[in-house]
């Protein structure tokens, strides 16, 4: 008599050498519309770093980071954008004892985002005159808030200070907001004691940048597979 049992299909080995299952999504988060989230992950970081330039040029004060970054290059030497590069290097290594795991956006972060911003103060002076300077640090700010929304949005991974502060919030358990503030106020502080900027700008900055950015965000956030309505 013979058998009934219906025999299972194999599965080819893989091949030597071929790319395992899951690693594309460690690396990029999921795959859907990569190349729009490709593009607008480097705009956004492009962006950011011309309004952190902007910023830096209306001398009205600046973003508490930022405040740290120029307190550096005044104390130190090198170019604020360079700054910008050797913190994040460094904040992305606080990110090992935190477990935390780097996306491409966190990379990119690292490497673009002070390129930009030295690219913008060679080819940018800055405007002379109250009004004109009030202006300048209005605009850097909604931009900051703009590119902030593209590189998040794009879905590749937080920058290495945000990741920072999520990851504490992780293995301490105390509230992000606390845990942003603590760490503001300290970089704020080092800053300033270095030489850094601080100013209008630096609480503008603080009141108007989470706003702009809770405005902003849905707008430019490219859905995932299971948000994209389907056609037909």
């Amino acid at each position: 008599m013979a058998s009934t049992t219906t025999p299972r299909p194999t599965t080819p080995p893989s091949a030597p050498g071929a790319a395992r299952p899951g690693l594309a999504v460690r690396v990029l988060g999921d795959t859907h519309l990569l190349g729009r989230r490709s593009v607008q992950l480097l705009v956004g970081l492009a962006v950011y770093g011309v309004s952190m330039a902007l910023m830096l040029r209306s001398g009205l004060g600046l973003d508490p980071w930022d405040v740290l970054h120029q307190g550096l290059q005044r104390s130190l030497g090198l170019s604020v954008g360079a700054w910008v590069t050797l913190c994040g290097a460094l904040v992305l290594l606080l990110w090992i004892p935190l477990r935390q795991r780097p996306g491409l956006g966190t990379v990119a972060n690292v490497l673009l985002i002070g390129a930009a911003m030295d690219l913008t103060l060679r080819l940018f002076d800055g405007p002379q005159g109250w009004p004109a300077r009030i202006a300048l640090m209005a605009g850097a700010i909604v931009l900051n808030a703009v590119a902030t929304g593209l590189y998040i949005g794009a879905r590749f991974g937080p920058g290495p200070r945000d990741g920072l502060m999520t990851g504490l919030h992780r293995r301490t358990g105390r509230s992000l907001r606390l845990i942003r503030t603590g760490i503001e106020v300290a970089v704020l502080a080092v800053g300033i004691l270095l030489g850094g900027t601080a100013g209008v700008g630096t609480v503008a900055y603080a009141l108007a940048i989470g706003p702009l950015v809770q405005v902003f965000l849905p707008w430019l956030t490219v859905p995932g597979p299971a948000q994209t309505p389907r056609k037909g």
